[in-house]
């Protein structure tokens, strides 16, 4: 067995103040959504995953990927999606066990409703007070950790 790499100080300080921002950028997300459109965090992204695609759909278990949820939560949560008429489940024609998430006429008003909003909470809490420079360092660092991610997976 290897020896513990701990954290330095100035590593831990980091970290800490990592899970500190995401988890309270999340929540600060989530609650404007909320407020602004009556959409959760995960309701804007399952939206934002199928507006990105032409046609408007995906797999279940593509989406499942893109969200990088189990398929189970996914099902559940598209089936309370599916009930708010923001999304419908249609089968696969050339695959009688597949099934495809597709975006509703009611859905896409949603996001576009919700969207301006939104990214006004993301450049104000986000970006207004980064550099160009900053911005820079921040997308370097997501892609490195995305890249090992990606590689572990």
């Amino acid at each position: 067995m290897t020896d513990t790499r701990w954290l330095d100080e100035r590593e831990q300080h980091a970290w800490r103040a990592y899970l500190r921002m995401q988890s309270r950028l999340s929540a600060q997300l989530n609650r404007r959504l909320q407020a602004d459109s009556n959409l959760s965090l995960a309701d804007f992204d399952v939206l934002v995953a199928l507006t990105d695609r032409p046609e408007e759909r995906l797999r279940v278990s593509e989406l499942a990927r893109v969200l990088q949820w189990e398929k189970s939560r996914l099902s559940h949560h598209v089936g309370r999606m599916e009930r708010r008429g923001l999304v419908v489940k249609e089968d696969c024609d050339d695959d009688g066990r597949g099934a495809f998430v597709v975006l509703t006429p009611e859905g896409r008003r949603v996001i576009e409703a919700a969207a301006p909003s939104h990214v006004d909470t993301v450049r104000r809490l986000v970006f207004d007070d980064l550099t160009p420079e900053q911005v820079a360092t921040l997308d370097t660092i997501a892609q490195q950790v995305l890249a090992r991610l990606g590689a572990e997976e």
